[in-house]
């Protein structure tokens, strides 16, 4: 009888504390404040790379005069249009110790930040339908031990004990051979791992400037002075330009030329379904890659469109390519509704690796090119930059990165890292 009184008095109460006049909404991120005239450094781009920047500087390196300045609606970006994957399962020695750093942040940020992300640590099981792609996995499992990450090669039997749902397609043109299984594969809430960042960093003193783009530089000898925004003009002592899909443009503005290109990513979502898949599950040959929701959803992704284009519209002939790989892997979904559709921009690189470090500025240093594998590096990203602006030297992680490599011809290919953008 109690339990029905409160149940019956509960809207009631809710009604009375939201309407109360001494009520106080809790902000996480404060309200955007006015923009001072200079700051100590001033971080383009209020997506996860950027938050996560002001986060280690201002509680690791004690230093909180801090602006990140975001263009539209904080962590809008790129940040929000991922389809969350984290893994270190990469070809080349300096990619795999990058990425295991990052993934190991994640698996403790939810205690780190006092925010739950929702992190997830399920495997991800890439699926080979040929000998080539078997061998080809059987060289990244050496390699991801050798640089001690869980990553092994599985037949067709345990490829079915791992994930019973696939389509084995025995004898077909997709027949399935065996996989390459990453235990420590998982996914973490996008939008959550922003907003702790933010929270925590807000706590710190760190200003977020909203609806605030960079519309311009002033450059005196090897330094950047100035940056010109629609808000004013400020000043700032270290700047990091951490802009996603914007990188390219930002660095033209900055007089700098970086060798991206820009692609759109799309994905899109099925209506809930009952839970069955507990793994990533990506193929090689269909470029296609699945994983269910904590909502269940089937999260559907690919490789990126064919052509450039800065755009964030998605398109028909993607979600067609997107749905046949689906259907080929799991053909019962054949009539589950689509919910939503949506795209990012990708800035890729030459050699399908991120430009960390340096500038040719001084006080200018670079976190762009991450193509489909943003997400998945922003606490290490973060945490490293902002070691680099605090120290003023780039750390031996962070070397294999450079932007020289390119005038080196020392590059990083990681264009078959994975069966799809992800």
């Amino acid at each position: 009888m109690e339990d029905g009184k409160r149940g019956r008095s509960m809207p009631m109460e809710l009604l009375k504390y939201g309407l109360r006049r001494g009520h106080r909404p809790y902000r996480d991120i404060p309200a955007t404040p006015d923009l001072r005239k200079r700051y100590d450094v001033v971080i383009i781009g209020g997506g996860g790379h950027g938050l996560a920047a002001a986060y280690y500087l201002s509680h690791y390196h004690g230093i909180s005069d801090i602006a990140v300045l975001e263009k539209g609606y904080l962590a809008g970006g790129n940040t929000a249009r991922n389809t969350t994957t984290i893994r270190s399962n990469y070809l080349t020695l300096p990619s795999i110790e990058f990425y295991r750093e990052g993934l190991s942040l994640f698996e403790t940020m939810s205690q780190e930040l006092g925010f739950n992300v929702m992190f997830s640590q399920r495997g991800q099981l890439t699926l080979a339908h040929s000998d080539a792609a078997m061998r080809s996995f059987r060289l990244r499992a050496e390699m991801g031990k050798h640089a001690g990450i869980r990553a092994e090669v599985v037949d067709a039997r345990t490829v079915q004990t791992l994930c019973p749902h696939v389509n084995m397609d025995f004898g077909g043109q997709h027949e399935v051979l065996g996989g390459l299984w990453h235990a420590d594969g998982g996914t973490a809430r996008h939008d959550a791992v922003a907003w702790g960042y933010a929270k925590r960093a807000a706590e710190k003193g760190v200003e977020i400037h909203q609806r605030t783009e960079v519309t311009g530089f002033g450059i005196t000898g090897s330094r950047m002075t100035k940056l010109h925004t629609n808000r004013g003009t400020i000043a700032a002592g270290q700047i990091l330009q951490a802009a996603g899909g914007m990188n390219g443009r930002i660095g033209e503005m900055a007089g700098i030329r970086l060798p991206i290109r820009n692609f759109p990513l799309q994905a899109m979502v099925t209506q809930p379904l009952k839970p069955f898949m507990d793994i990533l599950l990506s193929s090689s040959n269909l470029h296609t890659y699945l994983v269910q929701s904590s909502r269940g959803e089937i999260v559907i992704g690919g490789g990126t469109d064919p052509y450039q284009l800065i755009s964030t519209r998605s398109s028909l002939p993607q979600k067609e390519a997107l749905a046949t790989g689906a259907l080929q892997l799991m053909p019962f979904l054949h009539n589950v509704k689509i919910l939503r559709q949506w795209a990012g921009i990708t800035d890729i690189t030459p050699d399908f690796s991120p430009i960390m470090g340096a500038s040719p500025l001084q006080n200018y240093w670079l976190d762009a090119g991450w193509g489909t594998w943003g997400f998945k590096a922003t606490a290490v990203a973060g945490k490293r930059m902002a070691e680099t602006i605090a120290t003023g030297r780039v750390p031996d992680l962070l070397m294999p990165f450079a932007l020289e490599r390119f005038e080196r011809f020392e590059l990083l290919n990681e264009m078959g890292a994975t069966a799809a953008g992800h």
